[in-house]
């Protein structure tokens, strides 16, 4: 069975949590690329709320001016099953941009 690859994407996340993906069935990320777009350091946090708790991929994550970061790479996968939700907040209002790679509804 064909994988349905899909993406997530926000601009401007700021100190309100974003909720970029609330899974529908069991998905898999499969990226996590964040970018700060302003012109100073800022702190980032990535989470999962499975079950109303919060489970954080990254806490207080710098990202500099300027800069990117791949939370996940060289090969690395996270599931997430029915109703869990990736949230990214940063401590500055409209500094970061987002983009999360997905593979949906994971086949067996």
């Amino acid at each position: 069975m064909a994988q349905d690859f899909e993406r997530d994407i926000a601009r401007q996340i700021g100190t309100s949590a974003t909720t970029l993906r609330t899974a529908d069935s069991d998905d898999a990320l499969v990226g996590i690329s964040l970018s700060n777009v302003v012109a100073t350091q800022i702190l980032v946090d990535v989470y999962i709320t499975s079950s109303a708790n919060d489970y954080y991929l990254g806490k207080d994550i710098p990202i500099p001016a300027g800069s990117s970061l791949q939370l996940l790479d060289g090969g690395a996968k996270i599931v997430l099953q029915t109703g869990d939700a990736l949230k990214i907040v940063s401590d500055t209002a409209n500094s970061l941009d987002a983009w999360v790679s997905v593979v949906d509804s994971i086949s067996t």
